[in-house]
């Protein structure tokens, strides 16, 4: 599954991912930004499961394996430009403000606010199509909840 995503992502016009590889498109992107500021902590990790599981619909051992799968996929995933692009070719608007608002529900979830993670937060919102204004909400009702 790893090499058709990857190969599909690093393709010059990548086709529309599949409901498997679009959540581990998804996943692997929450991982991306609770790496990026070098510091993947419990508490993050413990996010994303919590996330994929409500999203997905998935027990907890089944939300950690795709956690695990979507940690080596990232490990090896194309620039976040490309990777950004087949998500947003793939999921809806409202979906993708959903996404949005998951990602900063994993940046907060350990209470700093790191300029890594800031930046690459105004990037992916900007390039999956998220408005200011909506990544904006998204970060206000993450905070909340």
């Amino acid at each position: 599954m790893f090499d058709r995503l990857l190969k599909s992502l690093l393709a010059p016009e990548p086709a529309p991912l599949a409901d498997d590889d679009a959540r581990l498109a998804l996943t692997a992107l929450l991982v991306r930004l609770a790496r990026s500021d070098n510091d993947y902590a419990t508490v993050e990790i413990e996010k994303i499961d919590e996330i994929v599981a409500a999203r997905y619909g998935l027990g907890h051992e089944a939300a950690a394996g795709l956690r695990r799968a979507a940690e080596a996929m990232e490990a090896e995933a194309p620039d976040t430009v490309r990777f950004t692009r087949a998500i947003k070719d793939a999921v809806p608007y409202e979906d993708r403000r959903l996404v949005v608002e998951s990602a900063w529900a994993v940046v907060l979830a350990d209470g700093a606010r790191a300029d890594e993670e800031d930046a690459l937060m105004r990037m992916v919102a900007s390039l999956l199509g998220v408005n200011d204004r909506d990544s904006n909400l998204a970060r206000q009702k993450a905070a909340k909840g």
